[in-house]
């Protein structure tokens, strides 16, 4: 149902991508005039290089690993020889057309996208657009930017996305030296790689490449993989990963990374020098914001450039929103999706829920996946909540028994006292589906009681979740477990 304005509002919209596109819809279905501007396609970056394409590539890596792992549940793969004899076959992964496959997947999920805005009546302009001043848009449409196109607008919304940092002594090429936009064009499964960070990124890759059959080294400049991490769920991916033959050196920062032309060379801060056959690095992202008229509009940003935005993602400057990775809010898909609903809602005055950062769900990609909401363990321990903590292993749980799951656990974290889920983590297969029922009781405050009380189906992974509530049982007001 569209709303009724004095006269139609409008809005502009730079950037295609989750927050773009959110913001877009919920702006036509509002009733104003809408325009996107978006240079690469809809979908941005993360439906045409990054999330679409790195989650096509790890399912197809679990798939892998389900295969090669299937003699466990007795499921055994054989050829006949010419003597009749059985062969163990090999899995062979064919890396072009892996990568062929993601990338029209990509392509066809941009393309829905776009027929989605269309079907709504939004306005789409190809090009590079920046701010002149608070309420007008300049697209270079032609050329080597040549034409141009100017779009007034009430209300404007910002989401430009973030890039690869690239460091002056790892510069990437593109054939040795990958950022994780250019790892779709081998055509072959890389001999060693060698990957440079050990935040979600440098782990979902370094994971998915070992499954695909590479054999990979991971270079943290930390303790443990996934800093900031819950570190049990850390803990359990690193025995994981070492188990699976990848090489992980913590503590260890890369000085400098070489194309010596058949491969490439590491040099670590101690001296150490590494060889491989091509190196990722995953050293974090640059919001795409230079040069686009935010300065100038008065917009207020950090110092490494990202826009600051409050929690209906409304920057400095009133009429003006921002969202996704380009700004000050948590840098995850879904998060820029609701950022740029929520801007388009608060901007057109319909009902607005400020974005609350401690109910955001977010996934890492690696198997096992590694699903989390909420409060954490560490704030319990460093004081800022008083709460209790019970962990499952999920191995005791007779659905993961059948399916020969071996690694991972459900974390819940509630409230002292009151027995209020604030929070909760799951390390397993498909945590981010597990971890929604989790994210519910967060988000209606839910005590673990009343968690306790929902039926699981019988045998379930889901059942873990009702196992720990019920573990956790209010007895005068106290937890008794945990």
């Amino acid at each position: 149902m569209s709303m009724s304005f004095e006269r139609t509002q409008s809005v502009a919209i730079i950037g295609g991508g989750p927050g773009g596109y959110e913001a877009a819809l919920a702006a036509a279905q509002l009733g104003a005039e809408v325009t996107v501007v978006e240079r690469a396609g809809i979908g941005g970056s993360a439906v045409i290089t990054d999330v679409v394409p790195s989650k096509t590539l790890i399912a197809t890596a679990d798939a892998a690993v389900a295969i090669a792992g299937a003699s466990d549940l007795g499921v055994q793969l054989f050829a006949k020889g010419t003597e009749g004899k059985p062969l163990k076959p090999e899995i062979a992964i064919n890396l072009r057309a892996v990568n062929r496959r993601l990338l029209s997947l990509a392509r066809q999920q941009s393309d829905d996208m776009r027929a989605a805005l269309v079907e709504a009546g939004v306005r789409i302009v190809s090009g590079h657009g920046r701010l002149e001043g608070e309420n007008a848009v300049v697209v270079s449409t032609g050329p080597g930017g040549t034409d141009f196109d100017r779009i007034e607008a009430d209300t404007l919304v910002i989401s430009v996305g973030a890039s690869p940092r690239q460091l002056p002594s790892a510069r990437p090429d593109g054939v040795r030296i990958l950022t994780w936009t250019q790892l779709y064009d081998m055509t072959d499964l890389p001999e060693h790689l060698i990957v440079v960070g050990s935040g979600v990124t440098g782990a979902e890759f370094a994971g998915a490449y070992m499954n695909l059959g590479s054999k990979v080294t991971l270079v943290s400049s930390r303790d443990q993989v996934l800093p900031g991490e819950d570190a049990d769920a850390a803990t359990v991916l690193e025995k994981v990963f070492k188990r699976g033959g990848m090489t992980v050196l913590s503590k260890s920062r890369a000085e400098k990374v070489e194309n010596v032309g058949d491969g490439v060379v590491v040099t670590l801060s101690d001296g150490r020098r590494i060889e491989g056959s091509h190196c990722l690095m995953a050293v974090g992202a640059v919001p795409n914001t230079k040069d686009i008229g935010l300065e100038q509009a008065g917009i207020q940003m950090t110092d490494s450039g990202y826009i600051q935005v409050n929690r209906v993602a409304r920057t400095s400057v009133p009429n003006i929103y921002a969202a996704g990775d380009c700004t000050t809010f948590v840098p995850l898909a879904s998060v820029a999706s609701m950022q740029g609903r929520t801007a388009v809602f608060h901007a057109l005055g319909d009902v607005v829920i400020p974005l609350e950062p401690r109910r955001i769900t977010s996934n890492i990609f690696t198997a096992p996946e590694i699903a989390t909401i909420g409060w954490q363990e560490k704030d319990i321990q460093e004081g800022r909540i008083n709460g209790m903590v019970h962990k499952l292993p999920l191995a005791a749980n007779p659905r993961a028994k059948m399916m020969g799951i071996k690694d991972g656990f459900v974390k819940l974290i509630a409230r002292e006292g009151s027995g209020t889920v604030i929070g909760g983590v799951i390390v397993g297969p498909r945590a981010s589906e597990l971890i929604y029922p989790i994210a519910i009781a967060v988000e209606r405050r839910l005590t673990v009681d009343q968690v306790s009380r929902v039926f699981a189906v019988y045998p379930s992974l889901s059942s873990s979740i009702t196992d720990a509530a019920r573990a956790m049982h209010l007895v005068d007001n106290k937890i008794i477990g945990g």
